[in-house]
């Protein structure tokens, strides 16, 4: 009987260290994705509309790990007349640093619009808020 409270003993510790293990080799990473349209660009050619939608593409990436670092800040207000919805407005902020973002790919999607995502690491989003604070 000793040996077998032993036994698991030493079993739950084995297990303890494996978890440990795994938990130190995780890389946890927050992504963001962002998207930019071509054709919505203001420059003559295509080529400076396809950079500019790659450019819009990676801040609208950088604004979605924003939100996810730092929150964000929602202001609504919804008026209603005789139990009839008369106006409903919703607006949001983020306001934040990011540095750090690895670029993991900028595809193409479909004939007009590009992706762009990117990688934070949960050191680099530790060291962000440290800054903050």
């Amino acid at each position: 009987s000793t040996t077998a409270v032993q036994d698991i003993s030493s079993i739950k510790v084995a297990l303890d260290t494996a978890d440990v293990a795994v938990q130190k080799q995780t890389v946890l990473t927050i992504i963001g994705t962002g998207y930019g349209t071509i054709s919505a660009q203001p420059a003559r050619n295509i080529n400076q509309k396809r950079l500019m939608a790659i450019r819009v593409a990676r801040l609208d990436a950088m604004r979605e790990l924003t939100e996810q670092v730092y929150g964000l800040r929602i202001n609504s207000r919804t008026t209603v007349v005789d139990a009839v919805l008369q106006n409903d407005t919703t607006r949001t902020s983020v306001d934040g640093t990011v540095r750090g973002a690895r670029t993991l790919r900028i595809n193409p999607v479909g004939s007009d619009t590009y992706e762009v995502v990117l990688e934070l690491d949960r050191d680099m989003v530790a060291r962000i808020l440290k800054a903050v604070r």
